[in-house]
This record gives structure tokens, sequence and C-alpha cells, in this order.
């Protein structure tokens, strides 16, 4: 229903999107991150587009992506002096069950990626709310236990952000803000179980969409907000050990001035430098784009 929606209200401002396209503001960011990149990611394959979910390699030369029609994607980063100036698909294959059927219709709708430190990829998905074990290669998926509270998610407003904490756990956030709504309550699987840890405080119209954690257990947390003028994105950090989250805002981007970022990654360059990696839902729309956005983090003592 909420995809419905949003596809109605992209088409009904379609004229406004076409206009800031023309005098999108410079991008809105602080002393602390600078934008590094923007392209738009091509592939002339009908399955290409819709990606919610990305992780990025240690070295940045390569990444996986989940798409909410199903599919998960392979590809090299091409760069030139650190800089990203391409994407090529290298492998896909189309999201399994356990029993290594594909995925049909809503139940395929993925919508975030994490990588462990052990190297072992899970993906979370809506509609059908749980997270599973992923096998890139093959695409078959394997669930992991669930909450009560899963099942209470609005379809369409549920499992989008997942990131693996350095510790091992995984932490999970629903788009809709769980059963009682307010703030948005940060699951955490510990192997055998979840619990809620935290809560991440609401901050105006923005929902969680994607997040990760650094090395160092930082959580950077995407959020996105739909205007008549464009899609809205911002990016907040916390520190879950510290008092009220160590809440601090990296990004707050103008309407339209990025397509509808839904998926985020976080690394270290060579350079000791943290970036993080942003890709875009397209929503199979002709007017939106797959859109890579990648971010540079200044260091410790840097800023301004």
């Amino acid at each position: 229903m909420q995809r419905r929606f949003e596809r109605k209200l992209i088409r009904a401002c379609l004229p406004f999107f076409l206009l800031i396209a023309c005098v999108a503001p410079a991008a809105q960011t602080g002393p602390v991150v600078q934008v590094d990149s923007v392209l738009t990611w091509h592939h002339p394959a009908p399955w290409f587009g819709g990606f919610s979910g990305v992780e990025v390699n240690a070295d940045g030369t390569r990444l996986t992506a989940v798409s909410d029609r199903g599919r998960v994607v392979q590809a090299r980063m091409l760069r030139e002096a650190g800089r990203l100036v391409a994407l090529e698909v290298e492998e896909n294959a189309p999201l399994k069950g356990a029993d290594r059927k594909p995925l049909r219709d809503k139940m395929r709708d993925a919508e975030a990626l994490a990588r462990d430190g052990s190297g072992q990829l899970y993906v979370s998905f809506e509609h059908d709310h749980h997270v599973a074990r992923l096998s890139p290669e093959s695409g078959v998926t394997t669930p992991l236990p669930r909450h009560d509270d899963f099942a209470k998610f609005e379809p369409n407003a549920g499992m989008e952000t997942l990131a693996a904490h350095p510790d091992g756990r995984l932490f999970a956030t629903p788009e809709g803000g769980g059963p009682g709504s307010g703030d948005f309550p940060l699951y955490a699987f510990d192997g055998n179980s979840w619990t809620i840890t935290a809560e991440i405080p609401r901050r105006g119209p923005f929902l969680p969409v994607d997040a990760d954690f650094a090395e160092d257990g930082t959580l950077y947390l995407l959020e996105r907000t739909i205007t008549p003028l464009g899609f809205r994105s911002r990016i907040r950090r916390f520190n879950l050990t510290a008092p009220g989250l160590g809440e601090e805002t990296l990004l707050t981007s103008g309407p339209g001035q990025y397509d509808n970022l839904e998926a985020l990654s976080t690394w270290q360059d060579a350079a000791g430098q943290t970036r993080l990696t942003l890709l875009s839902d397209d929503n199979f729309f002709v007017m939106q784009r797959n859109e890579v956005v990648e971010l540079i983090l200044a260091k410790p003592g840097s800023e301004g």
C-alpha cells in the first residue's frame, strides 16, 4: 500500500521533480562530510533496479546489492584515484527460499543487507517480516528466528534497516516505528533471539531506510522523506553506549537533491577515511534513476 502511494505521489509531483532536477541546490553537507561522487548506474537487464540494500567490501572494489523485486547483484566498483566512476555487474541471482525455489510476489521484497565479520551476508524482508542468511552466489536465504513484534509491522513499513555490529550482533529497525509508533525500536539479534536494546529518536518526517556500523561500533542511519518537490535524505550517527546515544546529524539533503536513497554501506579506504556508499531505489519508474552517492567523513579533529 505504502509503495503504491509513493508511486502515485511521484507521478503527481513529476513536474516539480523536473523543475528541481534543473535547479537542485548545492549539497547541504556540514564540515564533517563531503560528497566525493554522484553517478547513475546503468544495466540493460529488465530485472535491474529497485535497490534497497548494499554492502561494499573492505577495499571498496566490489559491492553486493539486493532489490525489492528479489534479486541479489554483485558488481565491480571502478575507481580513479579512489573516486568511484562506474560500476559493472558481475553476477546476479534471484532470491530463493530455503527450499531453493525462487521467492515470489511480495515474499521477495528484500529491503536491507548486512555482512558480519566472518563475511556472512544477511538480508531483511518486508511483508513477510524477517531476517535471513543469504548466499549471494545462489540467492538462497535461510530465515533466522523472529521477534513477536515482527508480525505486527505494517505490510510495507517493516524491516527497512539491517546492520552487523563488530561484536557479531545484528541490529534492525522498522520503517514504521514498530507496534507502538513513536520512536523507532532498535532490535538486536545475539545468535539466538531478538531483543529491543534502544530506541532511535524520531526527528521530523524522516523514516529509517538503512543502517550500517563502522569498525569502531558507530551506527550510521540513512533516513528518507517524500515531499512534493522530491525526495529528501538524512544521515545520523549514534554511539549506542553513550548517554542519549550520542546522536549527531551528518547530512540533510534538499528536496530533489538526490533520488530515492534507500541503501547504505560504510567502509574505510586506504587513506583511513570513512566512506559511506549510498544507492537509490528507482521503483522501476522511468523518471527515477539508480543513483550511487559516495560520501567521505572527515577524520576527528579535521572538521572546519
